[in-house]
């Protein structure tokens, strides 16, 4: 590991270094990249895969505690799965943004790139790909977290 995730680790909940290591470990040894960055907010990283084309998730910094944004592009193959997660991280999902490009292209920046369509307990949603799926790190959500990146790289590859 290189100097900037061990500056990461320190600024990681002592509660959640142990899950926040094992999440670097489990998507660097299945072929993703780590990029970290320092901001305003603390630092980000992201994970990417296919040598640089897609970011899977991303190590973002909230007062609210450590979040994980993923990018589930296969969501549609899973999406049962979400019906499994906890009340509080599908309360989070329901009340994330809509994708204003997916209900009408001209209402969102083109070069925005398109949010997901998916099913949360029978419901339809069309939500934004940065808001809908960041999940606070927790005792109750990290097993979650730890699955929804298994079924994301389970079916990218």
């Amino acid at each position: 590991m290189d100097e900037k995730i061990y500056m990461f680790m320190e600024t990681v909940d002592e509660r959640f270094r142990s899950f926040v290591s094992e999440i670097n470990e489990y998507l660097t040894g299945n072929g993703c990249k780590s990029d970290i960055k320092l901001q305003k907010s603390g630092y980000v990283v992201s994970y990417v895969l296919n040598g640089g084309k897609r970011t899977l998730a991303t190590f973002v910094s909230r007062k609210t505690g450590m979040k994980l944004r993923i990018y589930p592009e296969h969501i549609g193959e899973y999406e049962s799965f979400l019906d499994t997660l906890p009340e509080k991280v599908k309360k989070e999902i329901k009340k994330a943004s809509v994708c204003k490009r997916l209900i009408n292209s001209d209402d969102c920046n083109p070069k925005c790139v398109m949010g997901y369509t998916f099913s949360l307990d029978g419901e339809r949603y069309q939500k934004c790909r940065y808001m809908a799926f960041q999940p606070t790190l927790s005792e109750e959500n990290n097993p979650y977290i730890r699955q929804f990146l298994e079924n994301e790289l389970r079916t990218s590859k």
